[in-house]
């Protein structure tokens, strides 16, 4: 059995207000394994396809599956780690899945390490012990536990870069690479911040981390899905590139219908490329699911939704259904709002008092705008508010 297990990456979180280093070895597979048990590799690629589709209900028996049918391979544990991981990922603010996920992942990593006593040249022990540690890190480094992220990285990276002596001849062996040299060059720039963490690290290169990434999303079997979604990604917080995310956003929308994920950044590109018709489509698709209660279509996805239609209405003067959908984001917001207002809300609540503006009901509008300078200060939320108190809004 030869996989190959890779990626060394960065990522933004948190509204993208905040910068997150973190380090995850992804699971590539080597297709000489196909002619030894096509079996375990159909299992796989369709336990994989599953927690992309967020049907984790069937992904747990696929893995389940895995486990009953190749007890000593990590394979098994380390999936089924990896549909807890996107359950975290679907609601980030949630803790709750936390240290289950640990757990899990700690589970393989011990796996492997009895695999490694007996055998220290498993390959596949090597590369699962790794992606456990980096997924660990990774949690670590979101959860603000600078440390220990720093420590399951710094274990982690010895093993890319073996991965890559022991298979050098898969497309997908590229992801890694590919995300490592490509973060590690930005992000230091970007955010100054970071700098002295990166001293841990080899020096990346921007253009060809971008190169060895479309490469897999063009050519890899396994990773291609994760190369898209990280083109995607940087493509919209780093290079401004709208017609690349677009490009990725609609192939991972298009293969994976029902993640709420890539379907938000789908609309989101739509909206910052002025395809108002496009992104509104999607956006009433996802209040659609979310009022079916489909897996991860939550409260704050459906809350984006409601605020971008909202701006499409507001933009179109149709000021009626704009007041409700800007009503329902800070419904939600209030709900789901913790220590501070979100943006959401707070631009809800001023666009609401521009709506009663325009619609005369100035005493309305006033109240709006006070209660926006009764909070935070988001962008110049304050300066327009007390304009719009000296002088109504106007189109």
């Amino acid at each position: 059995m030869n996989y190959t297990f890779n990626c060394l990456f960065l990522i933004i979180y948190d509204n993208m207000k905040k910068v997150v280093i973190t380090i995850s070895l992804l699971m590539l597979f080597n297709q000489r394994y196909l002619a030894q048990d096509s079996k375990f590799d159909s299992l796989i690629t369709a336990g994989i396809h599953q927690i992309y589709s967020i049907k984790f209900n069937q992904a747990r028996g696929t893995f389940e599956k895995v486990k009953n049918n190749y007890p000593q391979h990590p394979a098994g544990n380390f999936f089924d780690a990896m549909i807890t991981w996107w359950e975290i990922l679907l609601d980030l603010e949630n803790e709750e899945l936390d240290d289950l996920f640990v757990d899990k992942l700690e589970m393989v990593i011990d796996q492997c390490d009895d695999i490694l006593d007996n055998n220290p040249k498993n390959i596949d022990a090597f590369f699962f012990k790794g992606g456990s540690l980096g997924f660990r890190g990774r949690l670590y480094s979101i959860r603000g536990d600078w440390f220990d992220a720093a420590a399951d990285g710094k274990d982690a990276l010895p093993l890319v870069f073996t991965a890559y002596e022991l298979d050098s001849t898969n497309t997908d062996v590229k992801l890694g690479f590919g995300i490592y040299d490509y973060f590690a060059a930005v992000i230091p720039e970007k955010y100054p911040m970071v700098q002295p963490l990166m001293l841990f690290f080899p020096e990346g290169d921007r253009d060809k981390g971008i190169r060895e990434l479309e490469a897999v999303a063009e050519k890899g079997k396994y990773a291609k899905y994760e190369a898209q979604y990280f083109l995607m990604t940087l493509n919209y917080s780093f290079e401004r590139n709208d017609a690349e995310c677009f490009k990725y956003a609609k192939m991972l929308s298009d293969k994976f219908p029902d993640n709420p994920r890539f379907q938000s950044f789908l609309g989101r590109i739509n909206i910052r490329m002025n395809n108002y018709p496009t992104a509104i489509g999607i956006f009433e698709n996802i209040i659609d699911k979310g009022d079916k209660n489909l897996i991860g279509y939550n409260d704050k996805i459906k809350r984006e939704a409601h605020y971008y239609i909202g701006v499409n209405y507001k933009r179109s003067d149709s000021l009626d259904l704009a007041l409700h959908h800007f009503k329902k984001c800070e419904q939600i917001s209030r709900k789901i709002d913790d220590d501070e207002e979100s943006g959401f809300l707070i631009n809800a609540v001023l666009y609401q008092g521009e709506i009663y503006d325009l619609k005369g009901e100035r005493n309305n509008a006033i109240k709006n705008y006070e209660e926006v300078l009764d909070f935070r200060e988001f962008g110049n939320s304050y300066e327009r508010a007390e304009g719009y108190l000296e002088k109504p809004f106007e189109n």
